[in-house]
C-alpha cells in the first residue's frame, strides 16, 4: 500500500477557505487505497480562535473518514500584524514534530498557505528520504506585500526565501492559478515542474426554497440583496463595501448588504457600520454548511471585494461555490489579478475598480436593474461549475501531481490500488513465519 504523508495546517473541521480542498483530496486518496496521515493544525479559521473542543489541547490524534490526522497546538492571532503572523507561522512548525510518529511514506505533499504547510513537507521528505510536492492555494511571499498586513512589506523578503526554499525541492508543484506561476519562477522554481490544477466545487445544491429561505433571513422578497460570504480580513478590504452602502442609503438606492461570516477584521466592520447607522447592512455569523448554498442562492448579487493591492497572491475560494449558486457575481478586484481572470472567463459575474465605493455601487445598479444580464451571469456561472470546476476533474488533476512525485523517487512508484509495498510484503512473510513456528510449537 502506497503511503502519503499530507502537511497542511488546515484541515477539518474547518468548513471554509483552503480546509475542505486539503480533506477532501486526503479523503480521496484514502479511497483510493493509498494510507493517508496529514499533519495539521488546530482548527481555527476564519474565526482566528481555536474551535472549542481543541481549545487548550497540545496534540491530538484522530481518524477521519479513513485518514489519520495528528493536529498540534499553535499561536493563533486575533489580530493581524507581521510579528503576530511570524509567531503563527513559527508556532505553526510544530505539527511537524509528529513526523517523528508516523510510518515512513512514499511521498510527501504540502499545502500553502502556511508557510509551515511547504517548510514542514520538504523537512519530512528529507527526513524519510522520499520526494515531496507542494500545492499553492496562496502565495505567502505575495501576500505579505499586498495584503495590508501592518509589517508586511518589511518580512516580505525572509518569507519568500523561506517560500522559495520549499518549493525549489519540490517533484511537482501544483498551483490553483496560473498567475502564481510568474513568482514560483522567480524564486528559482523550474518551469518543468510546475502544474495547474483546480479546485472545486464543493458545496451541494440549495435545498431550501428560495423564497422560504429568505423569509427565514428576513429579507424581503423585493429587496435587492447584495451578499458577501466569507473571510473578513485585511486583503478582503471590506471598508468599501461599508461606505458603498454608507452611499447606498445616503442616496436611497434600493439595495440591501449583507455580510456573513467571520474574521479578525469582523467587530471593526461592525463599529464602522454602527458608527455610519447603516439601516441597509446586517452581519450575520458563520452559517452550517448545510444552509450555507441555500442561503447563496437566496441572494441577487453575490460580492468579492479585495483590496487593490491584491494582484497575483490569491483566488479567493469562495468563487466556486458562488459560480454553483447560479448567482450573479460582482467583484472590486484588480483587473489583472487572479480573482478578476477568472470571473472573467467564466462570464458569470462583472469586475470593477477595488478601492472605489462608487464604482462597486455602479455596477451593482447595473447588474440589479438588468434581469437579463443577471439571467445570463447566473447561467454561465452554473455552466463554469458544472464543467470546468467539477470534482472528478480537479481530484484527477492533483492526483496527477501525487503521481508525478511519486515517479520522480528513487523506486520510480506508481500507486496501484491494493498494491503491497515490498516493506509490508516482508512484514506479512515475517508474521506468516511466526504464525507457523507458533503451530509447531504447539
Amino acid at each position: 500500500m502506497t503511503r502519503v504523508l499530507i502537511t497542511s495546517l488546515n484541515y477539518a473541521p474547518e468548513e471554509t477557505g483552503i480546509a475542505p480542498y486539503t480533506t477532501k483530496l486526503a479523503e480521496h486518496l484514502a479511497s483510493r487505497g493509498y494510507r493517508v496521515t496529514v499533519l495539521a493544525g488546530m482548527p481555527h479559521y476564519p474565526a482566528w480562535r481555536v474551535a472549542g473542543e481543541y481549545a487548550g489541547r497540545k496534540a491530538v490524534v484522530e481518524a477521519r473518514n479513513g485518514v489519520e490526522v495528528r493536529r498540534r497546538s499553535h499561536y493563533v492571532p486575533s489580530e493581524q500584524s507581521a510579528l503576530k503572523r511570524g509567531l503563527y507561522e513559527l508556532t505553526s512548525l510544530r505539527m511537524g514534530l509528529d513526523a517523528m510518529r508516523v510510518p515512513r511514506p512514499d511521498a510527501v505533499i504540502g499545502v500553502v498557505p502556511s508557510l509551515s504547510g511547504g517548510i514542514v513537507a520538504r523537512a519530512a521528505a528529507a527526513r524519510f528520504r522520499v520526494p515531496y510536492g507542494l500545492i499553492f492555494q496562496d502565495l505567502v511571499g505575495q501576500a505579505a506585500a499586498q495584503s495590508g498586513i501592518s509589517g508586511g512589506g518589511r518580512v516580505t523578503g525572509v518569507v519568500r526565501a523561506a517560500e522559495g526554499w520549499s518549493a525549489r525541492g519540490a517533484a511537482a508543484v501544483g498551483v490553483i492559478a496560473e498567475g502564481f506561476r510568474p513568482y514560483l519562477e522567480s524564486l528559482g522554481v523550474d518551469a518543468a515542474r510546475i502544474r495547474r490544477v483546480r479546485n472545486w466545487t464543493h458545496v451541494a445544491a440549495a435545498t431550501v426554497d428560495r423564497g422560504a429561505m429568505r423569509r427565514e433571513l428576513g429579507w424581503r422578497e423585493d429587496a435587492m440583496v447584495c451578499l458577501h460570504a466569507g473571510n473578513m480580513g485585511y486583503k478582503q478590504g471590506l471598508e468599501n463595501v461599508i461606505e458603498a452602502a454608507r452611499i447606498a442609503q445616503r442616496e436611497r438606492r434600493s439595495l440591501e448588504f449583507v455580510l456573513i461570516g467571520d474574521g479578525n477584521q469582523r467587530d471593526a466592520l461592525r463599529g464602522l457600520a454602527a458608527a455610519y447607522g447603516l439601516t441597509n447592512l446586517r452581519f450575520l455569523p458563520l452559517q452550517e454548511a448545510a444552509r450555507f448554498p441555500s442561503i447563496l442562492a437566496a441572494a441577487d448579487i453575490l460580492l468579492i471585494n479585495q483590496r487593490g493591492r491584491v494582484d497575483d497572491m490569491s483566488l479567493p475560494s469562495k468563487l466556486t461555490s458562488y459560480f454553483a449558486s447560479g448567482t450573479p457575481v460582482v467583484a472590486a478586484a484588480a483587473a489583472h489579478s487572479e480573482t478578476a481572470r477568472e470571473i472573467s472567463d467564466s462570464s458569470g459575474g462583472l469586475v470593477v475598480c477595488p478601492d472605489d465605493p462608487h464604482a462597486l455601487l455602479d455596477a451593482l445598479d447595473r447588474v440589479a436593474g438588468d434581469a437579463g444580464l443577471r439571467a445570463y451571469m447566473a447561467e454561465s456561472a452554473r455552466r463554469w461549475a458544472a464543467e470546468t470546476l467539477s470534482e472528478g476533474a480537479a481530484l484527477r488533476g492533483y492526483e496527477q501531481i501525487l503521481a508525478l512525485v511519486l515517479a520522480s523517487g528513487s523506486h520510480g512508484r506508481v500507486h496501484t490500488p491494493g498494491r503491497r509495498t515490498a516493506v509490508e510484503r516482508d512484514a506479512e512473510r515475517v508474521a506468516a513465519d511466526a504464525e507457523r513456528d507458533d503451530r509447531w510449537a504447539a
